[in-house]
């Protein structure tokens, strides 16, 4: 693609997003995440390939929708309150709509299909930023709005964890595994979003650092699908052998980085009363644990079997920058100690 073009979309994807952190008008909020969604359409379809072209048409017609869904709901509030104001919502109708147009447009379950679909037809860099910064303009909107309908967050949020662990357990491909990794997450931010907002934040910040890490470890090794992690090995040892680590922090297993989100939300349902919906999250978790073992499996103790073991290919030095990826790795595993830290910052 064109330097220039690119640098456009890209600006245009920016812009986006900050419009609709900066409104506080619903008809501005609506502006951004349609520029949002204009913006990346040419870079999810820039690959000519059919598949491409699929995904990018079932995108657009997701997000038309949500956002045809969000311009209804906050004319319907502003015709029953005479409210444009986003943080004056009052009536549970149109806030229940905009819950649920906002949950469309970020993927959570039910609405969630086409987010594993949509991104298998994607390369991994556009991937990336449609599972990153694609979910910070609905969130910001998802927590000015609260507090929303309570049962309808909890309903969203335990539904999305369970489909999330359950649809990518029988998944081959690295990007609809991912996709069900990222409606999990989702679903602990959304459980969250009205009892503590700032701990939505922390885990979302969290996800996108994981998720960074994972997106970068696959694109240096060109891999998309289960069999290809097996040749990582040859490629580059090192990396190798801490994607097993990257994996079980977005399992959110201890000592990782990914065990701190997790905890924090366990621990304000259990103050919140809700022992029930702490308990069913954190078996769904176990589910999402499951896959993430099983590429740790695949890519720490299964060799490829056309390579003879311990026998490194010769090859090109990679020409993709590493330094993002050691950044954001060692952020994925070690950043646990800064509970105390993070948790003070929650009460300010």
């Amino acid at each position: 693609m064109n330097p220039y073009i690119l640098s456009t979309l890209l600006f245009g994807l920016g812009l986006g997003t900050t419009i609709t952190f900066a409104s506080s008008h619903w008809l501005l909020a609506w502006m951004g995440l349609e520029m949002n969604t204009l913006a990346i359409i040419p870079l999810m379809a820039q690959h000519h390939h059919p598949r491409a072209v699929e995904a990018t048409t079932k995108y657009f017609l997701t997000q038309a929708t949500g956002a045809a869904m969000l311009l209804f709901a906050s004319t319907t509030n502003a015709w029953l309150t005479g409210q444009w104001d986003i943080q004056q919502m009052s009536h549970p109708l149109p806030v229940t709509l905009i819950t649920l147009a906002l949950a469309l447009k970020v993927g959570l379950a039910p609405l969630h299909s086409w987010l594993p679909e949509v991104l298998q037809g994607l390369d991994l860099t556009t991937g990336l930023i449609l599972s990153t910064w694609q979910k910070l303009a609905p969130f910001a909107l998802l927590l000015q709005i609260q507090p929303a309908n309570s049962t309808l967050l909890i309903a969203l949020g335990l539904t999305s964890t369970l489909v999330g662990g359950w649809g990518g357990l029988n998944q081959t491909q690295l990007r609809k595994i991912l996709a069900y990794s990222s409606i999990a997450h989702l679903g602990w931010m959304i459980l969250i979003i009205q009892f503590s907002p700032s701990l939505t934040l922390l885990t979302l910040l969290t996800y996108l650092i994981m998720t960074f890490s994972t997106f970068l470890v696959f694109k240096l090794n060109n891999s998309t699908s289960i069999n290809a992690l097996a040749t990582s090995w040859a490629k580059a040892p090192a990396l190798t052998s801490l994607t097993p680590l990257i994996l079980l922090s977005l399992g959110g297993l201890p000592p990782l980085t990914g065990f701190m989100p997790k905890w924090l939300i366990l621990q304000e349902l259990a103050k919140q009363d809700l022992a029930a919906t702490a308990t069913l999250a954190a078996l769904t978790a176990l589910l999402s644990l499951y896959f993430y073992l099983r590429l740790s499996y695949a890519m720490a103790l299964t060799m490829s079997p056309n390579n003879t073991a311990g026998t490194t290919p010769w090859r090109f030095p990679t020409s993709q920058n590493t330094l993002p990826l050691a950044i954001s790795t060692t952020a994925t595993l070690l950043l646990l100690p800064l509970t105390p830290a993070a948790t003070a910052l929650l009460t300010l």
